[in-house]
């Protein structure tokens, strides 16, 4: 027989009444059901001699546990000496979708050079579902992503892989935060937390801006004297960033300092 596993408690099921070929006395007269965990037998008498033999559900059932069951129901008669039949019943759990999808990880961190190429994959999320069939196939689809987010990564909704869509500038965005849903066939789901962090590389060059210049400068100005400034930024970070000032192929000025780090205020004098 089959058994939906979300049955509840007290769920009655209908057994075949044992035939015998006597009658009075020497016909069936007990039912007794092998020890198990999960029923318990009914026998009620019937107005019209014969009886309703019913299995009662005692404990409930889960499919992820045991998918089939087995016992022994003994069927008695009332002669002398008495005789017995016996039938095995065997049962199987029908899955119910009780199970939701669960992540293999709550948190998934990657990390990739902003020149990364389209199509590249940042990472490969993955949840399971205990269920079976279509209970527990699995989809995902981002639950909460940023509109910049949802320009330059991409979500297969099968597979799980997160790839690079779009355009990547450390500049402008060096970190994404996302959740993704994993749902099943019939609705429940679960989410993890995606966390990508995005890499410089060397792909702005410094930028001169001239702030100030004495002009004209007289000729008997003295060694030393400021004649003007000059701004130098560069958008890159950390060694990237850094950048050396040099004056070339004019022996009457230098540059004062000539190596420093980059922010966006940063100045020269000469």
């Amino acid at each position: 027989m089959f058994m939906d596993q979300s049955a509840a408690k007290g769920a009655r099921y209908r057994v075949n009444e044992a035939h015998d070929a006597d009658i009075g006395q020497n016909t069936v007269k007990h039912y007794s059901l092998q020890k198990n965990e999960h029923f318990v037998l009914s026998v009620q008498d019937d107005a019209d001699g014969s009886k309703t033999v019913e299995l009662v559900l005692d404990k409930e059932l889960d499919r992820e546990k045991e998918h089939d069951l087995n016992f022994m129901l003994n069927a008695v008669d009332g002669g002398n000496p008495q005789r017995s039949g016996t039938a095995m019943i065997h049962v199987t759990v029908l899955d119910a979708n009780d199970n939701a999808p669960v992540f293999v990880q709550a948190v998934y961190k990657a990390s990739l050079p902003e020149n990364a190429p389209v199509d590249t994959v940042v990472e490969t999320v993955s949840a399971t579902d205990a269920d079976e069939g279509v209970n527990g196939e699995v989809t995902y689809e981002f639950s909460r992503i940023s509109e910049r987010a949802k320009k330059v990564f991409s979500l297969d909704s099968k597979t799980g892989e997160i790839k690079v869509t779009g355009a990547l500038d450390f500049e402008t965005n060096s970190k994404y935060e996302m959740r993704i849903n994993a749902k099943d066939g019939y609705g429940l789901s679960s989410d993890s937390k995606v966390m990508i962090d995005i890499t410089d590389v060397n792909d702005n060059p410094p930028v001169i801006y001239l702030k100030s210049l004495t002009n004209p400068i007289p000729e008997n100005v003295s060694p030393g004297t400021e004649v003007g400034i000059i701004n130098v930024q560069d958008r890159d970070s950390e060694n990237n960033g850094q950048v050396r000032c040099s004056i070339q192929l004019i022996s009457t000025f230098s540059c004062n300092s000539p190596i420093y780090l980059n922010t966006t205020a940063e100045e020269k004098r000469v």
